[in-house]
């Protein structure tokens, strides 16, 4: 009876996933217990690597690599490479979202750590902001502008949609919140109906 030899898994790699994430100058990574923390000049986050993954942190490098053959070992290498990218690049350079508020008196105020948005309802809006986000508006916008900047993308993608979600553009008259250089799908209405 011959004896089979051990398989040895297929360790395919993500093609984007390959490639090591260089830490800018001031940027600084550590990893402990499965958590990689990275800090820079604008800002830090910390966050669980996925799993089936392995992270090596070597000079000025980062490189993951997958710890289980086929697909899914890509598909988790690609991610915690894109994850790592988008925390280094956020300490490094930050994140930056800009909000349009479209429509007769709808305006925001920033008052600390939260913003005041008045979207035509009969009360105003306070909403806090996460920690790490900040919130500003452009002097010559008179309050139609927000533009929130931080180094999570996550919680500036959240944050920014949280606040377009109060009223988010409307497809008839365009009056709501939209993110800068959105194209909202705009309707005839019944003005328009009424001209065929």
């Amino acid at each position: 009876m011959t004896q089979q030899a051990t398989k040895i898994p297929d360790l395919r790699q993500a093609r984007i996933g390959k490639r090591p994430v260089a830490l800018p100058k001031g940027v600084t990574a550590s990893l402990k217990d499965g958590v990689i923390d990275i800090k820079g000049p604008k800002g830090g986050s910390t966050r669980k690597l996925p799993p089936n993954v392995d992270v090596k942190i070597d000079g000025g490098n980062i490189t993951v690599m997958p710890t289980i053959g086929g697909r899914d070992g890509a598909r988790f290498q690609g991610l915690a490479r894109a994850l790592i990218n988008a925390m280094v690049v956020g300490s490094s350079t930050g994140y930056t979202k800009t909000l349009e508020l479209r429509g007769t008196g709808y305006r925001a105020e920033v008052r600390g750590q939260a913003v005041n948005l008045s979207l035509g309802f009969s009360h105003q809006i306070l909403h806090p902001l996460p920690q790490g986000i900040k919130a500003e508006i452009p002097g010559d916008s008179k309050g139609t502008i927000l533009i929130l900047t931080g180094a999570d993308k996550e919680k500036m993608g959240e944050t920014a949609a949280t606040i377009r979600g109060y009223r988010p553009p409307e497809p008839y008259g365009g009056k709501g919140v939209r993110y800068q250089g959105e194209k909202v799908r705009e309707k005839a209405g019944k003005a328009g109906k009424a001209g065929k």
